[in-house]
């Protein structure tokens, strides 16, 4: 009968182990992919702004050496990511390919013009400087106009504006429910040994005798947890960094490694500070409260 009851008791704290280490390893894991929302989210707004393309549309009276000096003063400014040449016969291609007929061949002629598709940096792309660069470009006497989506740039400004504070908001709240969610597992795992701390007080052990091995517990319990929510964030980071290259997620390895230590050690402080007030509860209840 000892012997059963034993077996029970040993698989109900195994249980309650089992319990904590999940809880901890899913709240950190969650916890560590909206870290890397947070860290990623310029990356990503950066990447989209650098899809965008100001086109210097040229005369046709602009000359050979004009244009390729224009090229290549571009390719070098401090605000151009890439610069590339369009002639009007390749872009009537593209047009031709886009709206799946030849156009030429109803206007007799080509109507489009020789243009420069500029790739602007990201810190670059707002409505003031785009302004400005253009009033620069359009002063030379062979540009015939320079046309970006002046409403595409102010709504992709505001809207990364707005998201980034919504993730930082979000990102507050979830490490609070984080908190609370491993604060209640653990407090449950210790609510299961309450009469043996009770009765190790009675005899005269220090309070800090008593909570010294559910602390070293419960660190232990955290580091497994944290082992299990890193190792999911390694996939999901190798997964996104395949399918999505070009936002070169794994380049910043200093803000990868921080960031995988940070949930680490929060796993770990969490641990302690919840083990450490739910010991300190049970250790401040009367014998009679340990029932309730």
């Amino acid at each position: 009968m000892a012997s059963s009851f034993e077996k029970y008791q040993k698989r109900r704290l195994i249980s309650s182990y089992f319990s904590v280490v999940i809880s901890i390893s899913l709240v950190l894991f969650l916890l560590g992919l909206l870290g890397l929302l947070v860290l990623n989210t310029k990356k990503v707004a950066d990447h989209f702004k650098e899809q965008i393309a100001l086109t210097v549309y040229l005369k046709d009276s602009a000359k050979e050496v004009e244009i390729t000096q224009l090229k290549q003063s571009l390719a070098l400014a401090e605000y151009t990511k890439s610069a590339e040449f369009i002639s009007k016969e390749q872009a009537a291609e593209e047009h031709s390919a886009t709206i799946g007929e030849n156009f030429m061949e109803f206007l007799g002629e080509n109507p489009l013009q020789n243009s420069i598709d500029v790739y602007l940096l990201a810190d670059y792309v707002s409505p003031t400087q785009l302004e400005d660069i253009s009033t620069e470009l359009i002063k030379k006497d062979f540009v015939d106009e320079v046309v970006y989506d002046k409403p595409l740039i102010a709504l992709l400004n505001d809207n990364v504006k707005k998201i980034s504070l919504w993730v930082l908001i979000v990102s507050g709240v979830f490490l609070f429910i984080a908190v609370l969610l491993i604060n209640s597992s653990i407090r449950l795992s210790v609510y299961a040994k309450r009469f043996t701390i009770k009765t190790m007080q009675m005899v005269g052990a220090t309070k800090g005798f008593i909570r010294r091995p559910f602390i070293w517990k419960s660190m232990k319990l955290g580091m497994i947890g944290a082992v299990v929510a890193l190792s999911g964030m390694g996939l999901v980071l190798y997964y996104l960094n395949q399918s999505f290259p070009e936002l070169q997620l794994l380049d910043d390895k200093v803000l990868l490694v921080a960031l995988f230590v940070g949930v680490f050690l929060i796993g770990l402080f969490i641990s302690w500070l919840s083990t450490f007030f739910a010991t300190q509860r049970f250790l401040n209840l009367r014998t009679d409260e340990l029932y309730y």
